[in-house]
């Protein structure tokens, strides 16, 4: 039986071969007929990936509405948020770890295919005990004046850490109670697996968390960085891109990790010049019930305030005669030559963020790391690279940024910590004799 050199190049329904062997003829009309009624492998796949852009780009939208939504509500809904996120990254990449006993290796046929029940219990006590430890701190340091002026929060501030360290202990111990034969190897990979994770994802949440405490912009501008070099990165790598960047990341170009650089240099300073304009984004957090429609005022960082750079004589003599009008100076925040420090960061580090995770995706030979998010799949593949850019900011920050002053907070710490009774008591004698020497009277 013959047919034409089209019909050749798609395979027979298996109705029609049925046909065929049984000896019935089969006309030309018909294996036509029934190659259109057949789906389009080609055609299948275009529609699942208009479906899926579809779906990735309604889902974009619905993240940066919800993410801008919580921004404006306050800054213990961004707490929220960071932490939810940290709670579904930790639970995709604990999840990868299997603690299936290895019957071949162990030698105990019985326990093949069976897991350990403390395994996921122990997890969890782990990750709820190292928040308990970070975010203690982080509230004790931040709300000083509020915690050691409180007699029923006192006890918690003062013994904050060896809570800590016993509830530790707690898991500790009953981890090696938990440890069976024939789950040795596993057991003791999944406590290695558990502390890096806990160092990698809820340490890094924790200084993301204590960058929105010391003021919104430090955690809303370097994540917007991020977000803009990526997007840029596809941008130039789909226009120009032609060199592969990296083989952990085949769809990665060098044009396009050059064309993201400069212009996330360019979208920094426009960005953060902007926010840096409102209260609300720089001031730190001294009431959680604050929102972005709260009249908030506080004295400003130094790198908020504009100044002026006076410009070399040849360069005001070049510059007046180009742009028809006398210019002198040029107004500028030292913030700006910070955001340009972030920039960098944002797209020459930050983007190993990403190439880590895709090595690690490979190691275990997974597309993404869960579907906590249709179209973008897990909260991982969201924010491998926010963790890093929120650890730098904060060390950055900290390190050269941070004004270090007396507060009354600290003073109150180092009064309830140092003094007796007798002797806080004999310094508000003395402080109420000096300001009434001062004229202020006191109640």
């Amino acid at each position: 039986m013959e047919y034409s050199d089209n019909s050749a190049l798609h395979p027979l329904p298996s109705k029609l071969l049925d046909d065929e062997d049984e000896g019935q003829t089969v006309s030309k009309p018909d294996v036509e007929q029934a190659l259109k009624s057949e789906p389009d492998p080609q055609e299948v796949e275009r529609t699942k990936k208009r479906q899926s852009i579809l779906t990735r780009t309604l889902w974009t939208f619905i993240m940066i509405g919800g993410f801008v939504a919580l921004l404006l509500m306050g800054h213990v809904y961004m707490i929220m948020l960071a932490m939810l996120c940290q709670t579904l990254v930790y639970r995709e990449v604990t999840a990868l770890f299997s603690l299936k006993s290895h019957a071949s290796e162990s030698g105990e046929t019985e326990n093949k295919g069976k897991k350990d029940p403390w395994s996921k219990t122990l997890n969890w006590y782990f990750f709820a005990v190292t928040n308990y430890f970070l975010y203690g701190e982080s509230i004790i340091y931040y709300f000083k004046h509020v915690i050691f002026s409180d007699g029923q929060l006192l006890p918690f501030a003062t013994n904050h850490r060896i809570i800590s360290f016993t509830l530790y202990t707690i898991g500790f111990v009953g981890f090696v109670m938990s440890l069976r034969r024939g789950f040795l190897k596993q057991q003791f990979g999944l406590f290695c697996w558990v502390h890096m994770s806990l160092l990698l994802i809820v340490v890094s949440g924790h200084f993301i968390v204590n960058n929105i405490l010391e003021g919104m912009i430090w955690f809303w501008v370097p994540a917007s960085l991020v977000i803009c070099n990526d997007i840029f990165a596809y941008v130039w790598g789909m226009s120009v891109g032609r060199t592969p960047l990296i083989k952990l990341s085949p769809k990665k170009t060098v044009e396009g990790f050059v064309g993201a650089f400069w212009s996330t240099l360019l979208f920094s300073v426009l960005w953060g010049s902007y926010f840096m304009r409102f209260n609300y984004m720089i001031c730190p957090v001294h009431d959680l019930g604050v929102s972005a429609w709260s009249n908030v005022q506080c004295t400003p960082n130094p790198v908020f305030v504009w100044k002026v750079w006076q410009i070399w004589s040849p360069l005001r003599v070049f510059l007046s005669q180009l742009l028809g009008k006398s210019v002198t100076v040029i107004p500028y925040a030292p913030y700006q030559l910070h955001l340009l420090v972030f920039a960098v960061f944002a797209s020459l580090v930050a983007p190993f963020g990403g190439f880590f995770a895709s090595g690690f995706k490979r190691a275990f030979n997974i597309k993404d790391f869960g579907h906590s998010i249709p179209g973008h799949g897990g909260m991982t593949d969201r924010m491998d690279c926010q963790f890093l850019m929120g650890v730098f900011t904060y060390v950055y920050y900290s390190s050269l940024i941070r004004e270090h002053h007396v507060s009354v907070g600290s003073i109150l710490q180092m009064i309830v910590s140092g003094l007796t009774v007798n002797e806080q008591l004999e310094l508000m004698k003395d402080l109420r004799k000096y300001m009434q020497g001062q004229g202020i009277t006191v109640v």
